[in-house]
C-alpha cells in the first residue's frame, strides 16, 4: 500500500519505472482525444467539479487512462469523497501513477500523471479515507472505465 511518504518521496527523488512507456506528438494526441481529453490530459486542465460522467459511477470495472488505455485504478478503491471528482485510495499498481511537485497557482500539491503517457489525472492528498488516508482526485475526462463482465457458464 502506497503512503503519503512514499507519495512525497516519489515527488520529490523519483517515480517507479513504469511496465512501458507510450509517446506520441502533440498533434497525435490531439487527433485522438476530444478537445475536453485533451486539455485536461495534455495541458494540465481541470474540469469543473461535478460534472465529470465517472463522478457517480458505481459499476464494477478498472478505470484506464483515456490516452493510453493503462489500468491505473480499480473501482473496489473509489470512494465518494464529496469533491465532485472522481477519488480512489490507491492505484492499480505502484507503477501505474507518477507523482510530481505542484507549486501553480500559489499553492503546493502532489500531481498525479500516468507513468505510461505523461497524462495529467489530477491531483493526490493526505485526506482520504484509511487504512491509507489517501485521496487521489481524478479527472473524469482523464479515464476510462473498463466495466467488468459477469460471466455465465
Amino acid at each position: 500500500m502506497i503512503t503519503w511518504k512514499e507519495v512525497i518521496n516519489f515527488s520529490v527523488k523519483g517515480n517507479p519505472t513504469p511496465d512501458k512507456r507510450v509517446e506520441k506528438t502533440e498533434k497525435e494526441w490531439q487527433e485522438l482525444l476530444t478537445p475536453e481529453q485533451f486539455y485536461i490530459t495534455r495541458k494540465k486542465g481541470t474540469e469543473r467539479a461535478h460534472t465529470g460522467a465517472l463522478c457517480s459511477a458505481h459499476e464494477a470495472g478498472k478505470y484506464n487512462c483515456i490516452c493510453c488505455d493503462t489500468p491505473l485504478f480499480n473501482s473496489t478503491i473509489k470512494f465518494e469523497s464529496g469533491t465532485g471528482w472522481p477519488s480512489f485510495t490507491q492505484p492499480i499498481k505502484e507503477n501505474a501513477i507518477k507523482y510530481e511537485k505542484d507549486t501553480a497557482f500559489g499553492m503546493v500539491r502532489v500531481e498525479v500523471m500516468c507513468n505510461t503517457c505523461d497524462a495529467h489525472l489530477g491531483h493526490v492528498f493526505p485526506d482520504g479515507p484509511e487504512p491509507s488516508g489517501l485521496r487521489y482526485c481524478v479527472n473524469s475526462e482523464s479515464l476510462e472505465l473498463q466495466k467488468e463482465e459477469s460471466t455465465h457458464e
